[in-house]
């Protein structure tokens, strides 16, 4: 082919390609979304088929995952299995220095969900008295980073105890069957131990529990900014309907966990759903989080925690009303 030929060819493709951009990636065929008993909102929605519904008119499914905890949440995310998941503000951090790639774009709840527990019989009283104690716990969960900082305010560190690494409900099994001496709890498991078993919430600090968020992948985001905001509005839309009706949102719990009432009851009462909207608060609390594990050694010394912070938390999909 002529040189003069081939240049003209080669401008014509040039111009074309700036006409048209770059090639979009195809939009997927389904959205992976996890539930779990710690994100109540997130069994309401489940429930209802918002999600569904605004999405069914452009072809995609929804499939749900169940979590078992922030750390099961994190995993999934990082193996791609699921796009949005639901994990505390501080666990996600973690992740995040640790190479996950995700956003927190939504705060599904402020809770009081994580406190140590112990059996009435233990003796145990504070949480210096862990000293050289089985204590029950998932790692890389809030329960896990609570049990952390509770350790460091009375001098000691994980060292100091004997980590049972165990998921949430199984600790809960191992703190009553005597396997253990204490347990670092999550509701609504922590609530069912409280009310069914007598079991003492023996340490509790409400500023020191991370919000509850909803991390989205990275790339999944930005590839599908539309249908991350599409999750987010049922969100909210569910949220609204749970603040009216919190009757509702019980009985999906119920449902869910198997549990009596009065457990789940307790559970809500330690569950605020006012504040969805992400952002500093949400960044203050995790940032306190970060910094204390960094002194505990669990976050590396080299990190810039504030930094790291400040790349997780993504205000973009904030519903409009809540900006």
């Amino acid at each position: 082919m002529p040189l003069a030929r081939r240049s003209v060819l080669g401008a014509a493709l040039a111009l074309a390609l700036c006409e048209t951009g770059p090639a979009k990636a195809a939009e997927p065929t389904e959205v992976r979304l996890d539930w779990a008993t710690y994100n109540p909102l997130s069994l309401l929605l489940k429930e209802r088929g918002y999600v569904e519904e605004a999405l069914k008119p452009k072809g995609i499914k929804v499939r749900w995952v169940q979590s078992l905890g922030s750390n099961k949440a994190l995993e999934f995310l990082n193996a791609g299995a699921i796009d949005i998941g639901s994990t505390a503000g501080a666990a996600a951090l973690v992740a995040r220095i640790n190479g996950n790639p995700i956003k927190a774009i939504y705060a599904f709840s402020r809770p009081e969900w994580t406190a140590l527990v112990t059996r009435k019989d233990t003796g145990i009283t504070k949480p210096a008295d862990l000293k050289g104690k089985r204590v029950a716990v998932t790692r890389g969960t809030d329960p896990h980073i609570f049990l952390i900082r509770a350790l460091q305010g009375a001098g000691l560190t994980e060292k100091d105890a004997k980590l049972v690494l165990l998921q949430h409900p199984d600790g809960r099994t191992a703190l009553d069957r005597g396997d253990v001496d204490a347990w670092a709890g999550l509701d609504p498991m922590m609530a069912a131990a409280e009310i069914e078993n007598g079991d003492v919430l023996f340490f509790r600090d409400a500023a020191a529990n991370t919000w509850g968020v909803l991390d989205v992948r990275e790339a999944f985001a930005k590839e599908n900014p539309d249908l991350v905001k599409a999750v987010i509005a049922a969100y909210e839309r569910v949220r609204a309907e749970a603040l009216k009706d919190p009757a509702a949102l019980k009985a999906a719990l119920v449902t869910a966990t198997k549990l009596p009432e009065p457990v789940v009851a307790r559970q809500l009462e330690r569950t605020d759903l006012s504040q969805p909207a992400i952002g500093p608060t949400q960044a203050d609390a995790i940032r306190a989080a970060g910094v204390a594990l960094q002194q505990a050694g669990v976050i590396a010394s080299d990190v810039d925690v504030p930094k790291a912070v400040d790349g997780l938390i993504d205000t973009a999909f904030n519903p409009p009303a809540a900006r």
